[in-house]
């Protein structure tokens, strides 16, 4: 079944990638936003050979890299996502603090893999490594965005940020992510709770 899933989960994203390759709104700034997920998905095919995650893991680290896939293509402030910013009263296009919320997922398989490959003897670290991780990447990438911002032309530079005007983007993007590992980690541990208790 993981073999099976992660086959699927990279069928679509290969999907999306190129329809969305196709007219992006701004060239430079679809290579920009697509090279981390090109990278990400190159290193789950890497790791496909030494280690499988669970179905449920590869689901989940698909979210990121569709929504993003997207978001390149249109840049995120563009992304038509008009029904839901209706729905939450907000003029401003939530669509890229979605995203960010899906980075977290990626706490999900950090965690499967702490507990599968035995690499920690403590329940708390357990849960809160995949989360602490999570913030440190989501922290780094914004130090990224930042440098490219600087030394990119200005259009591109803010449509990478996708700021669109709030001066906390940053803060409440890594707040995104931090919670999406929040959730992701509580799901892993229903998942997975048996297994967890026999650690001591």
């Amino acid at each position: 079944m993981r073999h099976k899933t992660a086959k699927i989960m990279l069928v679509i994203y290969l999907i999306v990638f190129s329809v969305c390759a196709v007219n992006p709104y701004s060239r430079t700034v679809w290579w920009a936003e697509n090279i981390p997920i090109i990278l990400i998905v190159l290193l789950l095919v890497v790791l496909f050979r030494y280690f499988k995650f669970s179905p449920t893991a590869y689901v989940l680290m698909s979210f990121l890299l569709i929504l993003h896939t997207i978001g390149g293509h249109f840049t995120f402030e563009r992304v038509p996502f008009d029904f839901i910013n209706d729905l939450l009263g907000s003029s401003r296009n939530q669509y890229d603090r979605l995203a960010h919320f899906t980075v977290g997922f990626y706490a999900f398989p950090i965690a499967e893999l702490l507990l599968e490959k035995k690499l920690v003897r403590s329940k708390t670290v357990l849960l809160l490594f995949p989360v602490l991780a999570v913030f440190t990447i989501a922290s780094v990438y914004e130090i990224i965005e930042w440098l490219y911002a600087l030394s990119a032309d200005s259009a591109s530079g803010i449509a990478m940020l996708g700021s669109q005007g709030d001066i906390w983007d940053a803060q409440k993007d890594m707040l995104a992510d931090g919670l999406g590992a929040v959730f992701a980690t509580a799901l892993f541990y229903v998942y997975n709770v048996t297994m967890i208790k026999k650690i001591r």
